[in-house]
């Protein structure tokens, strides 16, 4: 059996998405014949907000776990002084010195093995000390893994994989700044320079990556668990009130503005009552209440928001759901779409050619090339759900849909899902890492 070390920092029980990636490798790889050795670091979930990112551990010492699946590292996590000043005395006091120490942090841990990243290479380090792997594999971001990677790979001549769950020097919002941007290309070229071969999510993020990365790149997508799936499959969708949801960060260039609007003109109509729109997981609480507050107060006892959850608590909260909203990523896929689907919820797919919406996307992302929009493509092969063409069609829908739930409740008809599950991606990318370098 081949044996992969993982260098993945987001991982359960962090509430990340992006950790649900490597957890997966976690537990699939042993299905095709790989053994995992998981190195993260301590995670406490004390706080169940952003400051869990940077809340030291509650020990020094490594924690090392043997189960069914495989073998994981909990390294120590000790937060540098500027995440100190934050825990001690909240965001709004010493912001200035926090963002000087981070930036110098934010640097010089390409350079030195220093910062509060720095204990997953301990973590690997000590392991490759007394241990043999035959493949490493880091998983960013954090980008600063690649160093760790390509350095212990050089010492130990193993060949290593640099996994993108984003684009690095490419993502639009590292590339405004001049500095940022030469620096991370320098870095991201330098350490990826020895890597055996690249995975990213999607076909969009190859074409960003292969532009400064010469090597081979295959697309592992996401997916979802199918054993979360599984169990929450007899829970049913709820008939009391109609409920819609929405998972995860919102973004600025999403129309969120105008699908609230269509939801407010549709109960000012009195063609939808008696329902609930739940937001999950999202990082602008406050935004979302201004808007509410200052436009939409008839919206207001209908809208809900929700913290962070576990993915498997999210998805039993998801189950009870009619409808599920989406909003386009244009080229990009985003994870939530493969619960969606799996869920067996009908989505709505806010929107395929919105005025407005295009706009907000000009605005704040450019005028990125959307050549092909796999959301959509996703949507139509799985026939998961509605595809909104624009405002004015959800105005239409929105009456519709309320009216199919008091005749009898909201019917999806999604089919082949289960090429979308995270086991079926682990599967492939298993077969790859097994035949590619024998």
């Amino acid at each position: 059996m081949k044996r992969v070390l993982i260098l993945a920092y987001d991982f359960p029980p962090y509430v990340s998405v992006g950790g649900l990636r490597p957890y997966a490798w976690y537990k699939y790889f042993k299905n095709y014949g790989i053994y995992p050795i998981v190195v993260t670091r301590q995670w406490e979930n004390k706080y169940g907000n952003e400051l869990d990112y940077i809340a030291p551990s509650a020990t020094n010492k490594t924690i090392v776990e043997e189960t069914e699946y495989g073998t994981i590292i909990r390294t120590p996590y000790k937060p540098n002084l500027a995440n100190k000043i934050l825990l001690k005395y909240g965001k709004n006091k010493y912001s200035f010195l926090r963002k000087a120490i981070s930036a110098f942090y934010d640097s010089a841990q390409y350079i030195l093995n220093i910062g509060p990243k720095s204990g997953i290479y301990q973590g690997a380090k000590e392991f490759l000390q007394h241990n043999s792997v035959d493949y490493i594999i880091a998983t960013g971001e954090p980008f600063v893994l690649f160093k760790y990677a390509s350095e212990l790979s050089k010492k130990h001549n193993i060949p290593w994989i640099a996994d993108y769950r984003d684009p690095w020097t490419q993502d639009p919002d590292r590339s405004r700044n001049k500095f940022f941007l030469l620096r991370n290309s320098f870095f991201e070229k330098r350490y990826t320079k020895n890597a055996l071969f690249v995975t990213t999510v999607n076909d969009y993020f190859v074409s960003k990556i292969q532009s400064l990365v010469q090597k081979k790149i295959f697309v592992i997508a996401n997916g979802y668990d199918p054993e979360a799936i599984k169990a929450i499959k007899d829970i049913p969708q709820q008939s009391d009130k109609l409920r819609f949801a929405y998972v995860g960060t919102i973004y600025k260039y999403h129309p969120l503005d105008s699908v609230l609007d269509c939801f407010n003109q549709a109960v000012l109509n009195k063609q939808l009552d008696n329902f609930e729109f739940n937001f999950y997981g999202i990082r602008d609480h406050i935004g979302i209440k201004k808007l509410l507050n200052e436009k939409y107060q008839s919206l207001q006892p209908f809208i809900h928001i929700h913290p962070q959850l576990k993915n498997k608590e999210l998805l039993q909260e998801l189950a009870k759901h009619n409808i599920l909203v989406l909003f386009n990523y244009y080229s990009i896929v985003g994870t939530k779409i493969y619960d969606y689907i799996a869920l067996q919820r009908h989505i709505l797919f806010c929107y395929d050619n919105d005025k407005e919406a295009l706009q907000l996307k000009q605005k704040y992302l450019g005028n990125e090339e959307c050549t092909a929009n796999p959301q959509k493509e996703i949507i139509q092969i799985t026939k998961a759900g509605t595809i909104v063409r624009d405002k004015q069609h959800l105005i239409e829908l929105l009456p519709q849909i309320h009216k199919e739930f008091q005749q009898g409740g909201i019917k999806c008809s999604t089919t082949n899902q289960d090429n979308f599950s995270r086991e079926t991606q682990v599967k492939i990318l298993s077969t790859i890492i097994t035949t590619l370098h024998n």
